[in-house]
């Protein structure tokens, strides 16, 4: 028995049909809601038999494609998401269409990864002798740098070994405002998040030097042991940006390993004004980053850059008796992906990354974030012409965290961001700033204009405005 078709010509005509479904999808999208809430799936029997591709393909379409978590809409700002592109539909039917596993071995799809890990190096300005990895996305990045910044620290045989935190005493050090999976990493590695030293910021969001100096001068004398400093290149809540070449002679300078987590900022780097604000990253140990967020290729596509291959090496690979090596053939390659990351089977990403590099450039990348950069001071400005509205954190690159003042701020500011969900327009996130809830808006897609951010704050005040009749009403 095979699963291919009896007939191909047949099921060349479901394939187009499938992609005339996601090309008007995507044509069409300001027509739909942002969001709305998906139906019930209620639990139904196990498919033993098969059903014919057209009534799979029609329930999809009717109760499955509309309810998205809309990213790809040009309302949404409520999370740092990419949106896809339509080259994109094309990268993932060339990625099913290969099914490669790349985990190793010798074929193209490696290749690739390799093509797009030396574009990257060159993005960041690394020397010769990198490695990259391509993740799930900057959260598994992290984790990956937190375990090379152990090795990094004790030596390879902790793999062996195991480890103690509390004989050997690591510990690292990031901003109150780095990413949560920072925190799950430590633990993931062992190491434990409470020797996970989260330091003070600045009225920017950017970390505070001096407290990060004496923390770490006061861990020395407790005999602990600094190994891990982490830099925020665009953090999850401001868009704040540390100061990073800062940050690279401190950690130089203590002995310590420096990662930067990028998984917001790097691709701004594309765009030339915005590329010196992150001055310095250029000296990390290591990068994490998502090809899925600024660079918009289908998710899933996170990427590890390290600067010591050797280094990033030893802590991953092993020997196993099935994955040995041949001078030729298809068990040949230099370089198999399995060595350098805790996955054997892997999905083609690099491709999606490859086809959408390609096909815009760096540049159109760089020109597109720097829009969306200014439609956040847009949308900054806007606020500040409003009475009822203030900025909560001075705008960095293209996060927007803002509020109503007054009576009742706090519960405004959380029912709004509720409102305009339900409402299907635009849908912004609530985020937390200094103990305070307040309205986040990141603009990230290509697709949103400075047009959008004049009709969010004319949406949030006339819902705000509405509840409040409602409630006087009753």
């Amino acid at each position: 028995m095979t699963f291919d078709p009896e007939s191909w010509d047949s099921f060349r005509e479901y394939a187009h049909r499938s992609i005339d479904i996601a090309i008007n999808h995507l044509a069409t999208i300001r027509q739909r809601p942002v969001w709305q809430a998906p139906p019930s799936r209620a639990a139904s029997q196990i498919p033993l038999h098969g059903e014919a591709l057209d009534s799979v393909l029609e329930e999809f379409e009717r109760t499955i494609l509309p309810y998205g978590g809309g990213n790809i809409h040009p309302g949404f700002m409520g999370w740092v998401q990419g949106a896809g592109t339509p080259i994109g539909l094309i990268a993932e039917l060339m990625c099913a269409t290969m099914n490669a596993n790349c985990g190793g071995r010798h074929h193209a799809a490696i290749g690739v990864e390799l093509e797009v890990t030396e574009w990257m190096r060159s993005f960041f300005s690394f020397p010769e002798g990198v490695r990259g990895i391509f993740t799930t996305g900057a959260s598994q990045a992290n984790f990956l740098a937190v375990l090379i910044a152990r090795v990094h620290a004790i030596g390879v045989a902790t793999r062996a070994h195991g480890y103690d935190a509390h004989t050997s005493g690591l510990t690292a050090y990031a901003s109150k405002e780095v990413h949560g999976c920072v925190s799950r990493a430590m633990e993931l590695a062992g190491v434990g998040s409470d020797f996970l030293r989260l330091i003070g910021t600045d009225e920017y969001y950017k970390i505070d030097l001096v407290e990060l100096a004496e923390t770490v001068e006061r861990d020395r004398a407790a005999g602990l042991k600094p190994f891990l400093l982490i830099g925020n290149a665009g953090s999850v809540n401001t868009g704040s940006i540390d100061p990073l070449a800062a940050l690279s002679q401190f950690a130089k300078s203590q002995g310590m390993y420096f990662h930067v987590d990028a998984a917001l900022g790097a691709f701004a780097m594309a765009d030339t004004d915005l590329a010196g604000r992150f001055e310095g990253i250029q000296h990390a140990d290591s990068i994490a980053f998502d090809f899925h967020k600024w660079a918009h290729v289908p998710y899933d596509a996170g990427f590890l850059l390290s600067r010591s291959a050797d280094l990033h090496d030893a802590t991953f690979a092993s020997e196993a008796s099935y994955l040995s090596r041949a001078s030729r053939g298809l068990a040949a390659g230099d370089w198999w992906p399995t060595d350098s990351g805790p996955d054997l089977s892997r999905g083609f990403r690099a491709l999606k990354a490859w086809f959408t590099l390609k096909t815009y450039g760096f540049e159109a990348i760089g020109e597109n974030i720097r829009y969306n950069c200014n439609c956040a001071m847009h949308l900054a400005d806007r606020i500040a012409a409003e009475d009822s509205l203030a900025l909560a954190a001075p705008v960095s690159l293209n996060i927007v965290c803002f509020g109503f003042i007054g009576e009742n701020a706090a519960e405004r500011n959380r029912r709004v961001v509720e409102l305009l969900h339900e409402d299907g327009q635009f849908a912004p996130s609530l985020t937390f700033l200094n103990g305070h809830p307040v309205v986040r808006a990141a603009i990230m897609n290509h697709r949103t204009l400075k047009s959008d951010m004049d009709g969010f704050i004319d949406r949030l005040i006339m819902l705000d405005a509405s509840y409040g009749q409602d409630e006087g009403s009753r």
